[in-house]
C-alpha cells in the first residue's frame, strides 16, 4: 500500500526504466479498464519508440522512495501520419514536421490532487518543445473522464474534435475528445469561424458528478495503447 502523501514529499521525475516494468503493470492495471500486452511495457521502460516519465517520492520511508507513483508515456510520430494534420497550417514544404502524442498518464490514488499529473504533462510539452521539428502535443480523453478534461483546459490544450463511438470497453462504445497543445507559435488551420464548433464541445457544462460509475471488465483488450482511457 502507498502512504498517503503530504503537500510536503519531494517528488521527482526520472525516466522509466526496465526496474520500473512490474509496478508500471501493476498500477496501469489498477487505472485502466484495460489490458496491456507485456511488450507495451517492454517497450516504455527501454525506450523502443516510447519516451516516458516516472513521478517518485523520495520523502517515502518504506524503503521505496525509488518506486513510481505516477507515470505519463508518449511518441513521436510524424505530423503527416497523424489524425489532426489538416488542423495544423501544414505546409507541405516541410514533410518533417512532427507531434507528441500521449498515450497513457497516470498518478495513484493517494497521491491525486498534488499537481503531480500537471508536471508529468509538463515534461511531455518540455520535450515537445525541445525537437526542431515538433507542433504539438495530442492526446484522446474519453467523455465522461471530466477530471482530466478540466486539466488539460487548465494547462491551455485545445479540445477540437468530438469523436463518437472511439472508445470500444466491455463491448460498449464511447465517446472521445480530441486534445492539441501548439508548440513553438503553431497554430490550427481553422478559422476562427471554422473552429467555433470545437470550441463549443470544450464549453459543455459538465456535471458536478464527473465519478459516474461505468462498470467495465478488466479482461477486455482494445487494439493497441493508441486507444485508451486517461485517468489521474
Amino acid at each position: 500500500m502507498v502512504p498517503v502523501t503530504s503537500c510536503h514529499s519531494t517528488i521527482s521525475y526520472r525516466p522509466i526504466r526496465p526496474s520500473d516494468i512490474e509496478i508500471l503493470e501493476q498500477i496501469h492495471g489498477d487505472i485502466f479498464p484495460i489490458r496491456y500486452e507485456s511488450e507495451f511495457f517492454q517497450d516504455v521502460a527501454h525506450g523502443r519508440g516510447i519516451v516516458s516519465w516516472a513521478a517518485v517520492d523520495h520523502s517515502r520511508d518504506d524503503g521505496k522512495d525509488d518506486e513510481p507513483i505516477g507515470f505519463i508515456t508518449a511518441r513521436v510520430v510524424l505530423a503527416t501520419e497523424s489524425e489532426i494534420v489538416d488542423l495544423l497550417r501544414y505546409d507541405s514544404a516541410e514533410s518533417g514536421w512532427s507531434l507528441v502524442y500521449i498515450l497513457t498518464l497516470g498518478v495513484v490514488d493517494s497521491y491525486r490532487n498534488h499537481g503531480i499529473a500537471s508536471s508529468l504533462i509538463l515534461e511531455v510539452i518540455k520535450y515537445a518543445s525541445s525537437i526542431p521539428s515538433c507542433r504539438a502535443v495530442y492526446l484522446h480523453v474519453i467523455s465522461y473522464n471530466f477530471p482530466a478534461i478540466h486539466l488539460y483546459k487548465k494547462m491551455s490544450f485545445k479540445c477540437i474534435q468530438k469523436l463518437p463511438g472511439f472508445y470500444l470497453i466491455a463491448g460498449q462504445h464511447y465517446d472521445s475528445y480530441l486534445f492539441v497543445y501548439f508548440v513553438k507559435g503553431c497554430q490550427s488551420a481553422c478559422s476562427p469561424g471554422a473552429c467555433h464548433g470545437h470550441h463549443e464541445i470544450c464549453e459543455e457544462q459538465f456535471p458536478v458528478d464527473y465519478c459516474k460509475a461505468v462498470e467495465q471488465s478488466k479482461e477486455d483488450r482494445l487494439d493497441g495503447p493508441d486507444v485508451m482511457k486517461l485517468i489521474f
